[in-house]
């Protein structure tokens, strides 16, 4: 007696491609490739390749994102590697610099064997930073709580009682303050711990020490798959939390994706968009170098505080201004600067800078690309914007990074991005919008 076709049994190979690569050709069947076009339009592209002796055959190309995620469903499912362009050290020193600079985590040496596959040195990372922020034990604090109770504890909530038992005396609805580990901060730590152990490839070692900080924080809430990343201020008492912090936000925050219509879809796996982390790196290092070389206070990303018009409606997203003190106590921008994760500029990005500039009323800005695969920095171009007037003309200057410098090159580099800036700069003040 004979059955139909066997089908394959375990998890399918996964499909591996690189950041930056060429079009690579893969055999995917109908599911698969529905998956990918619904699914994973943010990650790859996909287009047909002919068909070969397995099947249908396509070809498909990684967009900006890295990471690995399991997409789909029975015939559908596909396990997506996406390697970073850049030598795992190299993005984990990106990945370092936190909102508060303080909280900067050491990247460290990259075994040579590693250098492709992030994940598992970011979870060995997150490990050791974890349990050195746990050490003490975790933290705790107080966080409102409602119950409805047969005593007095902490505050009546008159409205509810009202609303809910008017006239009778008991049970009562209460408010109160309780001291607990169920804190934001705790939240964060055991929800990045759990995704990274399910990520496939961990050496057991690191996913037993996971294991173990998730057991630390018994009693601890974890975050919602897919829910905004709550928000940890720095302050005195998570101090020691800070690097930790910053590597578990990018975790969980990598565990959902955007899509350009406001959806906000959960994936089994980690992804990092590397145009946010060059974004983000950039504007922290960089503004780190000016405040020390110029004064003044630098603005990295900034967020509804710029706009376009006066009624407010465009606003302007700029990766980095930096302002000094005017004679009133107020501040003025006097550099602004935006950062690309692409090789070369196009007609887009001068527009973008250039309100930027008239914006600001500044007469220069700058753009920072990016040089990927390390052959060199490249010399600074400039486009001149003839304005007319007194005021003159607009100097809009493009620079290069190269990502693949080793760290204290990288930085070295940083230093001398931002001297080159600073002697840029001209004193004449044009007229702000």
């Amino acid at each position: 007696m004979t059955g139909g076709p066997r089908r394959p049994s375990g998890p399918p190979p996964p499909v591996t491609v690189a950041e930056g690569d060429e079009w690579s050709t893969w055999a995917l069947n109908a599911a698969q490739v529905d998956t990918l076009r619904t699914e994973a339009e943010k990650y790859v592209q996909i287009r047909p390749a002919g068909r070969g002796a397995d099947g249908r055959r396509w070809q498909l190309r990684a967009r900006r994102t890295v990471g690995a995620v399991r997409l789909g469903a029975g015939e559908g499912t596909v396990q997506l590697h996406i390697a970073p362009k850049v030598p795992v050290d190299r993005l984990l020193f990106l990945l370092s610099y936190a909102q508060d600079r303080r909280a900067v985590w050491d990247a460290g040496p990259v075994d040579g064997a590693a250098r492709r596959e992030l994940f598992p040195v970011l979870a060995r990372r997150f490990a050791e930073l974890a349990e050195r922020a746990l050490g003490p034990g975790p933290l705790t604090g107080y966080r409102d709580r409602q119950a409805t109770s047969m005593m007095l504890r902490g505050r009546l909530r008159a409205a509810a009682q009202l609303r809910r038992r008017p006239g009778v005396a008991l049970p009562l609805e209460i408010a109160y303050d309780e001291h607990t580990t169920d804190i934001p901060e705790n939240q964060l730590l055991l929800g990045a711990a759990r995704r990274l152990a399910r990520l496939p490839g961990l050496e057991p070692r690191v996913r037993a020490r996971l294991r173990r900080i998730d057991a630390r924080l018994d009693g601890v809430t974890a975050p919602q798959p897919g829910a905004p990343v709550a928000e940890c201020r720095p302050t005195r008492m998570n101090a020691r939390y800070g690097p930790a912090l910053q590597l578990a936000r990018l975790v969980v925050r990598g565990s959902s994706f955007e899509y350009r219509d406001g959806r906000r879809v959960r994936v089994d796996g980690l992804l990092l968009n590397m145009e946010k982390v060059y974004e983000e790196f950039l504007a922290k290092a960089l503004g780190a170098v000016l405040e020390r070389r110029l004064g003044g206070r630098a603005m990295a990303q900034p967020r509804r505080t710029h706009y376009l018009d006066d009624r407010r409606k465009h606003e302007l997203l700029p990766d980095l201004v930096h302002h000094l003190p005017e004679p009133d106590g107020g501040l003025r921008p006097v550099i602004v600067a935006d950062a690309k994760y692409q090789e070369g500029i196009r007609s887009a990005n001068l527009y973008q800078l250039l309100a930027y500039c008239i914006r600001f009323g500044l007469s220069e800005g700058h753009l920072i690309c990016v040089d990927r695969n390390g052959d060199g920095e490249g010399d600074a171009t400039m486009v001149r914007i003839p304005s007319g007037g007194a005021s003159g003309a607009i100097i809009l200057h493009q620079h290069v990074l190269n990502l693949a410098l080793p760290p204290p090159a990288l930085a070295a580099r940083l230093e001398e991005l931002g001297s080159r800036i600073i002697h840029a700069r001209t004193t004449a003040i044009r007229p702000r919008l």
